[in-house]
């Protein structure tokens, strides 16, 4: 547990989101180092009363369906603390480097969002996310710890909880995968600083309960499109109906996917920022 002179353990939680991968969480949750609170998203292996038995330090919030992302923002309304750190049940931040996130969060006061380094599986490869971020043609503020961005993996953030709250957290619209690009553009149009620190190190096991990889790039097209229908002008839209057809059947299937929902996000549509959609097109060149 964080015990560090400074009260980072008091200023942060860590807020999980799970379905159905009781062994996972048995297994992440001694690692983190902060208070815990899980959300459910309707488990039917029961997670729940696992968790509740091996765990009870653990604010367990059971949802009685599968509410996608928008369990992360449930879980933030409970945690309490100034920042909130995300995990997935498969990952964990490093020992100690939770507390030096909160540190650099607190020396950043425009930091919004905090981006960790990804090490993947017991090997510790480095994520090519990671890379891309490291890279981010945004460059670096003068005021911010590291390259600027406008996206980050939800599984290794640590967020300032005005910030998460004042950008509307994560939605109903947009669910798993790709659910991370609207609170980036939404963090960044409302002025908060996004940043890659690579000094701080979080750990991914990817579960074996996944997705198959090609129903998840249906998922982050029917995610990118209906941000792009909530967000982005009629004309960068539009671009972005032209690549998911053209990225072929998973671009196709992602559209399908996103018909039945694009009522909700019109309902939620609030075009970005000219300064903010410059740097959208800046990261497709």
């Amino acid at each position: 547990m964080i015990s560090e002179p400074g009260g980072a353990r008091s200023a942060v939680t860590c807020v999980v989101a799970s379905r159905n991968r009781r062994g996972d969480l048995l297994a992440s949750l001694p690692r983190h180092e902060a208070p815990v609170v899980l959300v459910d998203n309707g488990s039917t292996d029961g997670t729940v009363d696992a968790v509740r038995a091996a765990h009870p330090e653990v604010t367990v919030v059971p949802l009685d369906h599968n509410a996608g992302a928008l369990a992360r923002t449930l879980g933030v309304e409970r945690a309490g603390t100034p920042f909130v750190a995300f995990a997935d049940d498969d990952s964990w931040w490093a020992p100690g480097d939770l507390a030096r996130a909160v540190e650099v969060m607190r020396a950043h006061p425009r930091l919004g969002l905090l981006a960790a380094r990804i090490l993947v599986g017991p090997e510790e490869e480095l994520d090519p996310m990671c890379g891309e971020m490291a890279r981010s043609p945004l460059g670096t503020d003068p005021d911010l710890p590291g390259p600027s961005l406008l996206g980050f993996a939800a599984c290794a953030a640590l967020v300032r909880t005005d910030a998460f709250t004042t950008a509307g957290g994560f939605d109903p619209v947009v669910r798993f995968p790709g659910e991370e690009e609207r609170l980036a553009l939404d963090l960044a149009a409302a002025g908060w600083g996004l940043a890659y620190v690579d000094e701080v190190t979080v750990h991914h096991h990817p579960s074996v309960r996944r997705e198959p990889p090609a129903d998840r790039q249906v998922g982050i097209w029917r995610s990118r499109l209906l941000t792009a229908v909530m967000r982005y002008p009629l004309r960068d839209l539009a671009g972005q109906l032209v690549r998911a057809l053209r990225a072929g059947r998973p671009g196709r299937r992602g559209l399908a996917a996103a018909l039945p929902r694009v009522p909700a996000a019109l309902r939620r549509r609030r075009v970005l920022p000219a300064s903010v959609m410059t740097g959208v097109r800046e990261l497709r060149k």
